[in-house]
């Protein structure tokens, strides 16, 4: 495998946030932020993203059936809400981002993180700027569970790294393959279909590389994630969306859950 077989990594150090200031003039940024039920963090997630005003154009949080005051507290803290209508999951939420978003450069970011700063969109876009030939960026960082350090991102670390290891070559360099934290051009988000649910990430992942080269992606160092750490109970429907995406893009036929 050769450096041209896999992803770009953009390491902490090799950030520039006045180039990226530069290269950003002539380029629009939309930032797309899914959420269900995430009354209690959003807000600060909106005023980290909005802390530097030179990045961002477009500001859109997408309520996805929540039942809590999400859209209110996104609306007062300056985010454009769509309200999806349709089924709920996190792919149907980026998707219903995706159609009113105008700008040239994609931005989805997690509501439910504890620690955004005002680097995560820079850091993210930077790629994208830099080098033309990239078309989708995926952070990663440090989880921490509960009282230690290390250990979050569970569905991430046994379920799609493993599968990306061992059915994907090149994709299994991407340290954090389900980060909510990805970017990416508006037209190469287009070129293909978003896929459902939790395998959404996954799923973009490979697409997008079986469509434009596994050297189309990029990963950014964005430090440690903090964020509400689900229960088992929780994880394994999203293991299970993960692993079907990966499966039937493998041309592996998946019979339909009970």
């Amino acid at each position: 495998m050769t450096s041209a077989d896999v992803p770009w990594t953009l390491s902490r150090d090799a950030f520039d946030l006045e180039r990226v200031r530069r290269l950003k003039a002539t380029t629009s940024v939309a930032v797309v932020i899914p959420a269900k039920s995430e009354a209690a963090t959003i807000g600060a997630v909106l005023d980290a993203v909005q802390h530097d005003g030179h990045f961002v154009d477009e500001l859109i949080v997408v309520n996805d059936h929540s039942n809590d005051e999400t859209a209110t507290v996104a609306n007062r803290h300056g985010a454009r809400v769509v309200t999806l209508c349709g089924p709920s999951g996190k792919g149907e939420a980026m998707g219903a981002g995706l159609a009113v978003a105008s700008s040239e450069i994609v931005v989805f970011l997690d509501a439910d993180v504890l620690n955004s700063t005002a680097e995560f969109v820079p850091r993210l876009i930077q790629p994208l700027l830099e080098r033309s030939d990239i078309q989708l960026v995926k952070g990663y960082y440090e989880r921490p569970l509960h009282n230690m350090p290390i250990g979050g991102g569970r569905v991430n670390d046994l379920t799609a790294r493993p599968i990306l290891s061992l059915l994907y070559p090149g994709l299994g360099e991407i340290r954090q393959p389900l980060a909510g934290e990805t970017a990416g051009r508006r037209w190469a988000f287009e070129a293909i279909e978003l896929e459902t649910a939790y395998g959404v990430e996954i799923a973009l992942l490979i697409d997008i590389s079986r469509r434009f080269g596994v050297q189309s992606v990029a990963q950014v160092d964005l430090g440690v994630r903090r964020h509400r750490n689900r229960p088992l109970d929780e994880l394994r429907p999203m293991a299970v969306d993960v692993l079907r995406a990966a499966l039937e893009r493998f041309a592996v036929v998946v019979p339909p859950q009970g």
